[in-house]
């Protein structure tokens, strides 16, 4: 007979798992109280299976059961199956015992360098049974598609159909290296911005119309640019080197300020949207999380952002 639906295999495994406590048991009314079903239950079971194989499995009398030439075969496979199922059983339990496996990671190129990258080390030292493949990349994957246990992502809003943790806030701040600073001056105010050397990541939804507030005072304004890169460790290289007042992500910015390779411009302003943003731990939603997904996660929550 032959298997066309999911459900017809679903319902063999089971008559296979049935037929296997049959024998193991030595009778039926003895595997019908190991299973906690009634005999006549047992018995219905291993008639469909025999159905199934074209033929009898089992030499039934009164008082005792043996297996046929055919019986022999199959419940030798009955227990390669069951023995399956239980070390499959042991796995999971071994997974939700504690964090194992290897976990695959991808987050935005730069936030991967300098802010994830570096927190990977302690991770791994506190669960020696994960590893961490980490794959940088400034695109949106498919976690699906792209074999992903997890992405870090940049954003306002997230895509439906995906489950998220917050990481902590983004903002962006105006450096300046004191080379540049001292040659052509500090701005005093943002309006002051269109005259200096400015340049920006070059994000399609970046651009040149800046919006900033401190406390009730607003400022729009736009500021022209002859550079504009969209990677925001090469704009920090450009600002290191005197080339003008860049616009950068703070965590970019973080290890240049304050190891005093730069300064801060215009401190207590805050830039709008868009230059505003919120890192989240992104996932497949599912009612059983891995525990090593768990793990990295909490972990990263543990850790924070920089300046969050």
């Amino acid at each position: 007979m032959q298997l066309q639906r999911w459900s017809d295999v679903i319902e063999m495994l089971k008559e296979m798992a049935i037929f296997a406590q049959v024998v193991d048991s030595g009778g039926f009314s003895a595997a019908a109280r190991q299973l906690e079903l009634t005999t006549s239950a047992v018995s219905r079971h291993v008639s469909r299976l025999e159905a199934h194989m074209g033929g009898r499995l089992l030499h039934r009398t009164t008082r005792s059961l043996s297996l046929t030439e055919l019986g022999q075969q199959v419940h030798a496979a009955c227990v390669r199956m069951v023995s399956t199922a239980r070390e499959v059983h042991a796995l999971a339990g071994s997974y939700s015992a504690r964090p194992n496996g290897t976990i695959r990671v991808s987050a935005p190129i730069v936030l991967g360098q300098v802010w994830l990258a570096p927190k990977l080390p302690g991770f791994l030292a506190r669960y020696p049974e994960v590893n961490v493949e980490l794959q940088l990349m400034d695109r949106k994957i498919d976690l699906i598609e792209e074999g992903m246990d997890l992405a870090i992502r940049i954003a306002t809003e997230l895509a439906p159909g995906l489950a998220a943790r917050t990481l902590g806030p983004v903002s962006y701040v105006l450096v300046a290296s004191q080379q540049y600073l001292d040659a052509h001056g500090e701005p005093q105010s943002p309006h002051e911005l269109p005259a200096h050397q400015c340049s920006y990541l070059g994000y399609a939804r970046f651009g040149d119309a800046w919006s900033l507030r401190r406390g009730s005072e607003t400022a729009s304004i736009r500021v022209p640019s002859r550079l504009t890169i969209n990677n925001s460790a090469a704009l920090m290289a450009v600002v290191e080197a005197g080339g003008g007042i860049g616009l950068v992500p703070d965590f970019t910015a973080r290890p240049a300020l304050a190891q005093q390779r730069v300064r801060q411009v215009l401190p207590e302003w805050i830039f709008d949207e868009p230059y505003a943003g919120t890192v989240h731990a992104v996932y497949m939603p599912g009612p059983h999380l891995a525990l090593k997904v768990r793990a990295f996660i909490d972990y990263l929550v543990e850790e924070g952002l920089p300046g969050g």
